[in-house]
């Protein structure tokens, strides 16, 4: 169709189309964020206090989940060396990074990134209804 013949119903027939297509991709962004917190939940995992289950945790002796005393997934110093989806550091995706070199630095987390992944792992495990418990020391 050449330009210079549309008028405002065509306009307005390809504005509708073009806007549909922004509405169905949004949902679809929200779904994928949400499957990605799933990678919380699966070993190995990325510090202390992250284990889903009773000795998963780095020495093996922890009593259930959320009390190994330390991360299983390679040890990093930098953002982009994890090995996999769901092993990377921080920037508020500490554990359910998309894959593999997308991860944002350290393995095992630092302070501050622990204490917001540790609540987003009690949130996702209680949701799910798994007990976890009491953190162990730093």
């Amino acid at each position: 169709m050449d330009r210079s013949n549309w008028n405002r119903r065509d306009f307005a027939k390809v504005t509708a189309a073009a806007f549909g297509g922004i509405v169905a991709g949004t949902g679809m962004v929200r779904e994928a964020r949400a499957d990605n917190a799933e990678y919380l939940l699966k070993e190995p995992h990325v510090c202390r206090g992250l284990n889903t289950c009773k000795n998963t945790g780095a020495s093996k002796k922890n009593a259930c989940a959320g009390q190994g005393t330390c991360a299983t997934a390679k040890h990093i110093t930098c953002a982009g060396q994890n090995d996999c989806k769901g092993q990377g550091g921080c920037h508020g995706k500490a554990g359910v990074n998309e894959c593999k070199g997308k991860g944002g630095c350290a393995v095992p987390l630092m302070s501050g990134e622990w204490k917001k992944t540790r609540a987003k792992f009690e949130k996702i495990m209680k949701e799910k209804g798994k007990e976890v418990g009491p953190a162990p020391a730093k």
